[in-house]
């Protein structure tokens, strides 16, 4: 088979930034609206053009993107409030009504869930849980009121996030948008497409995701999500997937894919279990869901997540669907000269990254490394270090990496307060902001001098 073309955005030398759209909410107020708009317009004097976000779902108490209780909603803190409204009632009722294939069950189980004083789905009484119609007819009845304002608020959100999308094609700028492999247990697809998971009679996860002992955790990470029914999968000839990507198409020009190393094998951890040591690889059907893919959605511009136990089937994967990787630059320093984190060691089909959301910010990361693992780095860059992390930045720009991307602390050179998550920690993360009058024009003229001087802008 061979490899398909690659699209306008991964197929060019681009520079972009890592800032997720929450962090633009400051002062009480909403990020779709003057501060994305100013951000968006930032990039492009910098000469950036790409803006790489994470999910824009909504949220519980943890504040996590990656713990969706819907990947196709917005998360409505995120709304510019003092916009007016995008249209009069029929247009809200259009749009209601096109959208209807994934709205009607995302505003209804909301509904539910707070008609339910927020438990679980499973613990619903019985006729909601397992979806009876007459009952959901009833809750439809009953809690109108609530699923038409979580509708208008939805409403709002796509019409605003389109508006943005706009601006940002006409700045030049490109949206990277980020797909967590896995949902929440306690989310509309579990209780919708209650089949395509591994749940018990009572809709509780059998088993959960995680990943075994690496970088980041020494027990591993137990994450906690359900895990896929991959042989309901393939029978249903991958749906699920099918609709999911091609609705964050509708919303994004590229479109990462947290954890793909799931798609080749995934760790299985028995549910109950507190630390993720004792779990398992099994194999998922990787070729066949990402053939679908290729024949169902072949406009669609995919980057694979594929940090952490990368094997050779995981690599031979990614090629085999032309999909670029990630590296990052902090990972590596171990000593080893032909670490595939060092910039000698890239290859164009890759996003290069300083760190990502999940690291520590740069300056962070080396004011915390030990006298001998800075002296590396020093040693590696000829660098003092009060240089180093410029000089860091710069390796990852010029890297013949077909993307760079920067994380919005190291451009200003933020240390470890501005740390946006902590892998392994529920609470806490992910609470910096940005304020976007720190990106100055002074600033963007050295970054559009970067940009240009290592060809990703013309």
């Amino acid at each position: 088979m061979s490899a398909p073309a690659r699209g306008p955005v991964l197929s060019q030398r681009r520079a972009g930034v890592l800032l997720p759209a929450s962090s633009l909410c400051t002062d009480g107020e909403g990020a779709l609206g003057w501060r994305a708009r100013r951000f968006i317009d930032w990039l492009a004097e910098a000469g950036f053009t790409v803006w790489q976000l994470l999910p824009l779902v909504p949220v519980d108490a943890s504040g996590s993107p990656y713990w969706a209780r819907s990947d196709r909603a917005g998360n409505p803190a995120l709304l510019d409030r003092d916009a007016p409204d995008p249209g009069n009632e029929d247009d809200f009722e259009a749009w209601r009504a096109q959208q209807a294939g994934w709205l009607e069950d995302y505003v209804l189980f909301e509904a539910l869930s707070a008609e339910q004083d927020g438990r679980p789905w499973w613990q619903w009484p019985l006729p909601l849980r397992d979806r009876k119609p007459a009952a959901l007819a009833d809750a439809a009845r009953r809690l109108k009121e609530p699923i038409r304002a979580a509708a208008r608020a939805q409403w709002r959100f796509d019409m605003q996030w389109r508006a943005l999308r706009e601006h940002a094609a006409s700045r030049g700028v490109h949206l990277f948008g980020d797909l967590p492999i896995y949902v929440a247990p306690d989310s509309v697809a579990t209780w919708v497409y209650r089949d395509q998971f591994q749940l018990d009679v009572n809709g509780e996860p059998r088993a959960v995701a995680g990943v075994p002992p690496d970088y980041f955790a020494e027990d591993g990470q137990l994450w906690g999500n359900p895990l896929y029914d991959w042989e309901a999968h393939e029978r249903d000839g991958f749906s699920f997937w099918l609709r999911r990507l091609g609705l964050q198409s509708e919303r994004f020009d590229v479109l990462r894919i947290d954890h793909f190393r799931g798609f080749e094998a995934f760790w299985e951890v028995p549910a109950g279990s507190r630390t993720a040591r004792g779990g398992r690889w099994c194999k998922a059907p990787g070729h066949a869901l990402l053939s679908k893919v290729r024949a169902e959605l072949p406009q669609l511009e995919l980057v694979a997540e594929d940090l952490g136990v990368i094997t050779d089937e995981v690599i031979e994967l990614r090629k085999r669907f032309a999909l670029p990787g990630m590296r990052v630059l902090q990972f590596g320093f171990d000593g080893n000269n032909r670490n595939p984190h060092l910039p000698h060691m890239h290859e164009a089909d890759i996003v290069a990254y300083t760190g990502t959301h999940d690291n520590d910010t740069t300056a962070g990361w080396y004011a915390s490394l030990s006298p001998e693992m800075r002296d590396r780095v020093r040693r590696f860059l000829a660098r003092p270090d009060h240089e180093v992390l410029h000089a860091l930045v710069r390796l990852v720009l010029s890297s013949v990496a077909g993307m760079a991307v920067l994380p919005a602390q190291d451009l200003l050179g933020l240390g470890s307060e501005a740390r946006l998550n902590r892998p392994g920690t529920a609470m806490g993360n992910w609470g910096w902001r940005l304020p976007v009058e720190w990106l100055t024009a002074p600033l963007a003229a050295q970054f559009r001098e970067l940009n240009q001087l290592f060809g990703r802008i013309d």
